[in-house]
């Protein structure tokens, strides 16, 4: 009998379990669903993402739910072989009890773990399977209690209950997302029917340092009677050709398996660094069963030597080091049944359309979805993920450690073959709390068992158990022991290990233009709030009254501790403020794109030059929304980019430029902020992640803000050579000279006055065209005049808008939508280079922009005639 698979995801009903009343069962949507979902497809809910109404239904995470349907049996094969009948269930949420006809069949309490439950003498001609799903909250609470005795359950973000449960953490709320504590079963359910089933085949490859060749070992899992054959046949191929096969026999434990060695591999690459080659691993039982994988050879190393600056932390992939410019990533709905394939791909290609190469995925939501690391394979997207702990001191008692250990079997199993999948961690931010907390931690100490015994038992989870386990499942998988971590160093120490950089928002609260003294080997997290555009603003809170900055309804929604408070300290402390709601969503966007600006262009600096690393990667927190919000996602729910993605991508061109000038402070006591208008020096330095020299022309410009012309002559250098993979220091500590000839001697600063601030502005070409620009300005930017700045429109197509300005224009913003892609967003614009972008998805003169100063909040583009 050939296999078989039969979706289970019509025809379900639920009801709260409590609720024994006639009509209490409702209708379900279409499996995988949660409890939140159904109860809005009927009405019975409003919808939890607007306005105030995450209040409204928090009620539903302490209910207990059933879930039920009834199906035929599947026709029974002609076939006189015997045949086997499981039930699969991907995914419950989370306290789960399954039975079949009356009968129990499967209790689960992780919500990441999938179940297979043969049924074949279960079987009726018709079938009805229930589930119920008791609260996890209150089941959270009772395992607390429960083992209070023996662990202290210390948490940061919302409540206790959450740690002792195998599931999405964020789901609890946290300090962007709301407090929508899920049920039901959230991933496919089926039947499958089979005599032979090919149940996994994998591979552990070795891709030799000289990168000519590869071998290892080829696996397939074979499950059934194999009645007529006991044996399987392995093969990989490229582009439809085979590269290798053999056909080998299956042990008495379903295990086939055989070395393979292939010449000249076509590799993997990071998306600029290669292709993205991918084969196609099979394996084949008979006429039974067939199972392949997109597989992907590529050699991964995590560099960590000694060196000047402490101990690098860095990538090497097939002999290349990489920076790692990306995002950190969390659950992208509070309801993850509803995220499409489509919208994995979307939200991935839009990393790459943005010049990011490294998804973190953060280590409180879920084990993700196959379709978004196939996208991350398939674009060339480095995939850092996260075992699924997080913000908390967790249990290890044995039930608990247990289940963590399928857990994490499982979720290595499933992600061995991608290439995309680079390394993974312990956990986030656990050994924080341990700090916090001032609980036990000995690095000197390396037995395991009495790490068990310590005020922080976890330790036994993440340097001993999760690591064996990959090493186990994976043996050339990449392991860290948590985010942030450096070699049992304190969380926050720069000279070692990754760190989590938040002295900008949280902690000190340093102003985001000391970028260049917050850096670290490996700068895994930092980031700055910021409002979406107004269309997100205005679907999701709907009462007009409640749309301005500090309603009610605003407030809410930011989830941030101290929100308003931190996002208005750095709004006034740089800009003049205006508080309706165009003006003030304007000036957080540009904050937040200043600081990705600031903070992507001098740590890259960082990445320095091979065996040199000061900086070996940079991941905001965070890409993404899991609900419409303010935050510090630099793109929205709904994918609309804020300007801050935009300042990203411009730092992360492959080839970039960037200008620097000492850091003076203007807001203690007794600053002097005469002199802030002007600079008297400058850093420039190019950043290439080519891997070959590229030849380029530098112009350097020093502009007046007030008129718009160049107060000296520009500096050119041409023939200027970027070094590969390198940052190449072009000019340090320049002065800014009178004249083209004092430049080139770089003494006697031009003596420019208070009333005469300037901007210094460089542009990289090569061959004529225009690979990248940077430009600095004094800060604060309050205290300078953008008055009369001549902004002027035309276009010579439907698609595509030529911004001119007369004087520079800084933080020009357009209010995306939805419906509207921009090609550049949030840039400066400088007096004889004009800006031209290509507009999808509406008409130009729908478009409504403003910048820094601008005498209008929000106005349409108005085309020049």
């Amino acid at each position: 009998m050939a296999f078989s698979k039969h979706p289970l995801d019509s025809g379900w009903e639920f009801r709260q379990k409590d609720d024994d009343s006639a009509n209490s069962w409702l209708p379900a949507r279409r499996i995988p669903s949660e409890v939140h979902l159904d109860l809005l497809a009927n009405g019975k809910i409003p919808d939890p993402f607007l306005d105030l109404n995450e209040l409204s239904v928090r009620w539903i995470a302490d209910k207990d739910w059933v879930y039920r349907t009834q199906f035929a049996q599947p026709k029974k094969p002609a076939a006189s072989e015997p045949t086997v009948t499981d039930l699969v269930f991907e995914g419950l949420d989370t306290f789960a009890t399954v039975s079949l006809n009356g009968t129990e069949i499967l209790k689960s309490d992780n919500m990441f773990l999938s179940h297979r439950v043969e049924v074949s003498k279960l079987l009726q001609d018709q079938n009805f399977l229930e589930i119920t799903f008791d609260s996890a909250r209150m089941r959270g609470l009772q395992l607390v209690e429960e083992h209070s005795h023996e662990h202290t359950f210390y948490v940061r973000q919302t409540e206790v209950s959450r740690i002792p449960v195998r599931k999405a953490q964020y789901h609890w709320g946290w300090d962007w997302g709301p407090i929508l504590t899920t049920a039901g079963p959230w991933r496919p359910i089926y039947l499958e029917q089979y005599t032979v089933r090919v149940a996994d085949v994998w591979a552990q490859i070795n891709v030799n340092s000289d990168l000519k060749s590869c071998s290892g070992l080829l696996f397939a899992k074979v499950d059934g009677g194999y009645t007529a054959s006991r044996k399987a046949t392995l093969s990989i191929a490229l582009d439809g050709e085979t590269v290798f096969e053999k056909t080998c026999d299956v042990d008495e434990n379903g295990l086939a398996q055989t070395e393979f060695n292939l010449s000249q591999p076509k590799l993997w690459y990071p998306h600029g660094y290669g292709t993205q080659t991918r084969y196609a691993l099979m394996a084949t039982v008979s006429s039974y069963d067939k199972k392949s994988k997109l597989i992907g050879f590529r050699r991964t190393e995590l560099i960590q030597e000694k060196d000047d600056y402490g101990k690098s932390f860095y990538f090497r992939i097939n002999g290349i080091d990489v920076f790692a410019g990306g995002s950190c990533w969390i659950p992208a709905d509070s309801f993850v049944s509803q995220i499409s394939g489509q919208r994995y791909h979307d939200w991935m290609k839009l990393m790459i359309e943005g010049n990011q190469i490294m998804a973190r995925v953060w280590g409180g939501g879920i084990y993700e979805a196959e379709s978004m690391i196939d996208a991350c394979d398939e674009l060339g997207i480095l995939v850092w993920h996260d075992f699924q702990f997080a913000c908390g001191s967790y249990p290890t008692y044995p039930s608990y450690l247990e289940s963590i250990e399928q857990e994490a079997r499982e979720a290595v199993r499933r992600y061995r073959m991608h290439p995309s999948l680079l390394i993974w961690a312990g956990s986030n931010e656990d050994y924080q709390v341990q700090e916090r907390y001032q609980l036990d931690y000995n690095y000197e100490d390396k037995d395991p068992q009495s790490w068990l015994r310590s005020s922080f038992p976890a330790r036994y989870t993440y340097e001993y158990l999760l690591p064996k386990i990959v090493k186990e499942e994976d043996p050339f998988a990449l392991y860290h022991a948590t985010s942030p971590w450096g070699d049992g160093k304190p969380t926050a120490d720069p000279t070692v290990g990754d760190i989590h950089q938040w002295n900008i928002w949280h902690g000190a609260m340093n102003r985001y233009q000391e970028c260049s003294e917050l850096g670290g080997r490996f700068v895994s997290e930092f980031g700055m709030e910021a409002y979406p555009h107004l269309e997100t603003i205005r679907n999701a809170i709907t009462s007009p009254r409640q749309q301005h900055p500090g309603s009610m309804a605003m407030d809410f929604r930011n989830k941030a501790i101290d929100h308003e408070r931190r996002m208005a300290t750095y709004v006034t402390e740089n800009f003049l403020v205006k508080y309706d709601l165009a003006s003030y969503t304007h000036l957080t966007q540009v904050v937040q794109a200043e600081t990705m600006h600031m903070a992507y262009k001098t740590w890259r600096r960082d990445w320095g030059r091979e065996g040199s690393r000061k900086c070996g990667g940079v991941l905001v927190w965070q890409l993404n929304d899991c609900w419409p919000t303010m935050s510090w996602a630099v793109v929205d729910y709904h994918l609309v980019k804020k300007p801050a993605y935009y300042a990203i991508s411009r730092a992360l061109e492959p080839v970039a430029v960037g200008i620097s000038t000492p850091y003076r402070d203007w807001t203690s006591g007794h600053a002097d902020p005469r002199g802030l208008t002007t600079f008297e020096k400058f850093d420039l330095w190019i950043a290439s992640s080519k891997v070959h020299p590229v030849n380029l022309d530098l112009t350097v410009r020093i502009i007046s803000i007030r008129t718009g012309e160049d107060v000296q002559q520009p500096m050119r250098h041409y023939a200027i050579t970027a070094l590969p993979n390198s940052t190449t220091e072009v000019l340090r500590h320049h002065a800014v000279a009178s004249s083209e000839k004092e430049a080139s001697k770089i003494h006697q600063p031009y003596n420019i006055t208070q009333d005469e601030p300037i901007i210094i502005h460089a542009v990289i070409k090569a061959e004529g065209k225009v690979l990248a620009s940077d430009t600095c300005w004094p800060q604060p930017l309050k205290y300078l005049d953008f008055s009369d700045r001549g902004v002027t429109f035309k276009s010579t197509s439907p698609t595509q808008l030529t911004i001119s300005v007369s004087r520079p224009v800084k933080g020009f913003v357009i209010e995306e939508t939805r419906a509207t892609k921009l090609s550049d967003n949030g840039f400066d614009i400088i007096p004889g280079e004009d800006r031209v972008i290509n507009v999808e998805g509406g008409g130009i003169d729908d478009l409504k922009y403003t910048y820094v100063g601008s005498p209008e909040s929000s106005v349409h583009v108005k085309l020049s005639a």
